[in-house]
């Protein structure tokens, strides 16, 4: 992958340009190219860490819910396989105006979605104008990524600000034009986000796809999220058993480019690491995510493939002030850093090539601050902090994930029984509170906010450093519990501004006052791998994890 800081470099010039697309090439035929050479037809049953939450690509938050959706949706730009750069997707070229406050998207023809309906600008509109009025608490509450990349609604009703989106016009049916309120630097890489994928707008109204209910912390999605997915991508949509945690698609042998060479492929969700490898060992699974790095060595002498992915993430102790008094206090949160060893935790618990994390977003990525220095272990300095701040006392409710595997966090159970060790050993009584990753976690850390501390991580989804501070802390959210008008008018700031170099400036800047008010611990960056059996060929590993089996056979 060529230097994610060069290409972020060259993204934000694209934008200055003309057409992106005129530069760009069909990943689509590359990645044919790289792992088409394989035998069509078969089933490949792939070992999944976690369920997903719901099939809407919109209500989607988490790799576990991205994995198939990539499969059966497509977004108008996407990510060439392997690398964060921008490809062609439903649209073949995308032209900003001057002030990045419009884009025009020349939209590919002869596109239907796997319900008949066909692809075309005002099904564009259609998907945008849906997620701009969203019409109901429940539902804002869910789109998070709508909600970090567009900033607000029609009409907020979870908390939202100014929003970003205008309108949508459609002046021909192979036309698009998307009107912004105000240029924003995450575009048009964002627009290749999976949660911006296009759906048919038959289905969703057919299927009531804005029907979410929420019933104390937990929610109930539409029949379109959990039964009637309908995009445009190369699988489409057979069943989700849930009870045996089983996800089937079959080829879309309508699909506007290239056709999946398999016939059928399978996710089975399969929480426990050491399973999943016996499960490959045993032959009824073809591959699986996140092996553990101590099996990489073994799994390799058993004849498979481990596929590293260069590091693109970042681990992070989230730390929300709102339920706790004495974590509004920054001395508090100084404390924590101090208190952990996380130096200790990278070399025992990570793979070669993790490293710890001085800020929010790896080094790859422009804006990365170098002269911030990683918070030193210092447990004496973290007792100085508690006590001179009177919180020698102090009791905090620690949530961590189960059943599941992250790509920044191999063994979260392992994870916090060090973390949390750290913290007691300064002094700070722990409550261990643990919860299935799509069973109560995220909606526990992200929605409702009822945690004190948590672990969780990000994997960046295209490359830009508001992708990764912007979506943490360029607002008020629950799984902070904070309000810091100066630090989100920072970030709006960088966000906005078009010159490269001062935006690179002013992401550093706003690296180095996060640093300072400390709103979370960052702990680490890792390179996640996945495995597969020697009889597979055409995965291609993504910086992004956004793996596409299209190009994936079985010899």
């Amino acid at each position: 992958m060529r230097s994610a800081r060069r290409l972020s470099a060259a993204l934000t010039a694209g934008l200055l340009a003309v057409t992106l697309a005129a530069c760009a090439t069909s990943e689509r035929d590359d990645g044919a190219a790289a792992g088409g050479s394989g035998e069509a037809g078969g089933t490949m049953v792939f070992g999944a860490p976690g369920a997903p939450d719901n099939f809407d690509p919109i209500f989607a938050t988490d790799g576990e819910t991205f994995r198939p959706a990539r499969q059966m949706f497509d977004t108008l730009i996407t990510y060439a396989q392997g690398t964060s750069d921008l490809a062609p997707g439903l649209a073949t070229e995308w032209t900003p105006n001057a002030e990045g406050t419009e884009w025009t998207f020349a939209l590919r023809e002869g596109v239907t979605f796997h319900d008949g309906t066909p692809f075309d600008a005002a099904a564009v509109c259609f998907n945008f104008d849906r997620w701009f009025n969203l019409p109901n608490e429940a539902a804002q509450s869910q789109a998070i990524y709508y909600t970090d990349t567009f900033g607000g609604y029609a009409n907020n009703l979870a908390g939202g600000g100014d929003p970003v989106y205008n309108s949508c016009e459609a002046p021909d049916a192979s036309t698009a034009v998307i009107k912004l309120n105000r240029n924003k630097g995450a575009f048009p890489a964002a627009f290749g986000l999976t949660s911006l994928s296009i759906s048919s707008p038959t289905a969703l109204q057919q299927y009531d796809a804005d029907t979410i209910e929420q019933s104390g912390e937990a929610f109930t999605y539409s029949a379109y999220a959990t039964e009637h997915p309908t995009g445009t991508g190369p699988f489409k949509f057979e069943s989700y058993d849930r009870a045996g945690g089983t996800i089937t698609l079959v080829r879309n042998d309508d699909y506007w480019g290239e056709p999946a060479l398999l016939d059928r492929l399978i996710f089975r969700v399969i929480p426990d690491e050491n399973a999943r490898r016996q499960e490959l060992q045993a032959g009824t699974i073809d591959g699986y995510d996140l092996p553990s790095p101590a099996d990489w060595a073994g799994l390799e002498a058993d004849g498979n493939q481990v596929l590293v992915r260069p590091p693109f993430n970042v681990l992070y102790l989230g730390i929300n002030q709102k339920n706790n008094p004495a974590l509004q206090d920054v001395r508090v949160r100084q404390a924590i850093g101090f208190a952990l060893d996380r130096e200790s935790l990278v070399r025992n618990q990570l793979p070669e090539g993790a490293s710890v994390a001085t800020q929010f977003m790896p080094d790859t990525v422009a804006g990365y601050a170098d002269d911030i220095q990683a918070i030193p272990y210092d447990p004496e300095r973290a007792r100085q902090l508690l006590a001179e701040a009177g919180q020698s006392n102090l009791t905090l409710n620690f949530y961590y994930p189960t059943e599941v595997t992250r790509p920044y966090m191999p063994n979260p159970t392992n994870i916090f029984t060090a973390l949390s060790e750290n913290l007691r050993q300064v002094g700070i009584t722990v409550n261990a509170v643990a919860q299935p990753w799509a069973g109560g976690y995220l909606d526990s850390v992200n929605v409702n906010g009822v945690h004190d501390l948590h672990i969780i991580g990000w994997t960046g989804d295209y490359n830009d450093a508001g992708n990764f501070v912007g979506t943490f802390f360029g607002a008020a959210k629950p799984e902070f519990g904070f309000t810091n008008d100066a630090l989100f008018g920072a970030i709006t700031a960088a966000d906005a501004t078009v010159d490269p170099a001062a935006k690179d400036a002013a992401y550093e800047q706003v690296n180095r006052d996060i640093m300072a008010y400390l709103p979370a611990i960052p702990i680490s960056s890792s390179p996640p791998a996945v495995v597969v059996s020697e009889a597979v060929t055409g995965l291609i590993p993504s910086p992004l994890t956004d793996e596409r089996f299209l190009t994936v056979s079985k010899n």
